[in-house]
């Protein structure tokens, strides 16, 4: 099956005014216009054609005493195939590495809390599960290199997408309702914090964000809604949202709490988590999506 560089290729070669093939050693076949190979010419495939090999063989006596150099169009085409090859396999790197950061950072704050040892003890782990954990995998669902459900059609990807993100609203809304709890209990003032204001209102985004993905599962619910546009706004909104929530947890390890416990090069590693996974879903977002849309005419 031909890559899709190959069939750029084939094309820049005929807007030039050839013709020709892959053959099975990868060498591309080129017949000039005008020769006895040439169809306008009636022409067949026992005509003498040239030969420009594109594996990494090495060209044969005839090709040279032909003096046959693939052109720098090929060349170029070639390059760029192989920094795709690079770019893919990096981002399939990055994903993998956020799977395991996420994973790895709720545990960590998991054990870091003790859950079940005071009431405060279980804000951290379900604010940490909610934005670190199961929104980032609800973000992962789509990656082309790294979802876990690459199997899945489609369709299939966008509920566990919609199931995972209503999972990590309703931790986070627990975790928000913990802690006003245990302030009441101690008489501390609600929202005196920035990690408090912004984790409730990343809370809040992630809401309105659930409740827009309603549309996208039913678009008859919104017929007067081209569903190109609901795509891109729900996926800008979206990022927005991770945004915020990583800002939350950035935030919240500058808390009294977590630097009274976690401190020297142990702190900074907890910080590069939310970092980490941020810049993964970014440019996951970016590239496989408002990028595409940005270029469509």
């Amino acid at each position: 099956m031909k890559t899709a560089a190959q069939q750029r290729m084939r094309r820049a070669a005929q807007r030039r005014g050839y013709g020709g093939g892959w053959t099975r050693n990868f060498r591309w076949i080129v017949i000039t216009p005008g020769s006895e190979a040439d169809p306008l010419r009636g022409g067949g495939s026992r005509g003498r054609v040239q030969s420009i090999p594109l594996s990494q063989e090495k060209t044969t006596a005839s090709d040279r005493r032909c003096g046959l150099q693939p052109p720098a169009w090929l060349t170029m085409a070639l390059s760029v195939e192989t920094e795709s090859h690079i770019y893919r396999a990096l981002r399939t790197a990055s994903g993998a590495a956020a799977h395991l950061v996420a994973l790895g950072f709720t545990i960590f704050v998991a054990v870091l809390a003790r859950p079940g040892s005071s009431l405060f003890s279980w804000h951290p782990v379900l604010m940490s599960l909610a934005f670190s954990f199961l929104m980032t995998e609800a973000l992962l669902v789509f990656s082309p290199e790294s979802s876990l459900l690459r199997s899945l059609s489609r369709k299939g990807r966008a509920r566990c997408h919609w199931v995972l993100q209503l999972l990590a609203l309703l931790c986070a809304l627990l975790g928000v309702g913990l802690v006003i709890l245990h302030k009441e209990q101690l008489g501390k003032a609600h929202l005196a914090t920035w990690h408090g204001r912004a984790g409730l209102l990343a809370v809040l985004w992630a809401g309105l964000q659930c409740s827009g993905g309603v549309g996208l599962l039913y678009p008859k619910l919104l017929p007067r809604w081209p569903l190109s546009k609901l795509k891109l706004y729900h996926a800008t909104s979206g990022l927005v949202g991770y945004l915020l929530g990583s800002a939350s947890l950035l935030l919240g390890m500058c808390s009294l709490w977590f630097t009274a416990t976690v401190t020297g090069g142990v702190w900074y590693l907890a910080v590069l988590c939310p970092v980490v996974t941020s810049l993964v879903i970014m440019n996951q977002v970016s590239n496989a999506y408002l990028y595409r849309k940005r270029i469509q005419p």
